[in-house]
């Protein structure tokens, strides 16, 4: 937000955080008898997408970057569980899981490809 680093302009970093948002607003949708446990895993999980982006980004060696990249996507893999187990409860409607499915594969896509391009 403040500082204007290399980071920001990355696909990635762009897509986790339209994911994170998408991520909010469903949770908002669950019973509120989840708002502590499925919806803040799930949040918790959507912003750490983010955050390994961003702090990956910063790390100097190969390695390093490769492992945060390799958790953010660990964490969208998370979110992905988590919403098949809202889906089973009944929490979800179709229509809610359709429009955070874009946005969670290309997420996932993305980070895919920056693991792959740390070489």
């Amino acid at each position: 937000m403040f500082l204007s680093l290399k980071h920001t302009e990355l696909n990635a970093y762009k897509a986790s955080r339209t994911f994170v948002n998408a991520c909010y607003h469903l949770t908002n949708r669950l019973p509120s008898e989840e708002k502590f446990a499925m919806a803040s895993q799930i949040r918790r999980a959507a912003l750490s997408v983010h955050l390994n982006i961003s702090e990956g980004s910063s790390r100097k060696s190969i390695a390093e970057r490769k492992r945060f990249f390799e958790i953010a996507r660990g964490s969208c893999i998370e979110v992905d569980a988590a919403l098949d187990i809202a889906a089973d409860l009944g929490y979800l409607e179709q229509m809610d899981l359709s429009k955070i499915e874009t946005s969670i594969v290309n997420c996932f896509k993305l980070l895919t490809g920056l693991i792959h391009s740390q070489k």
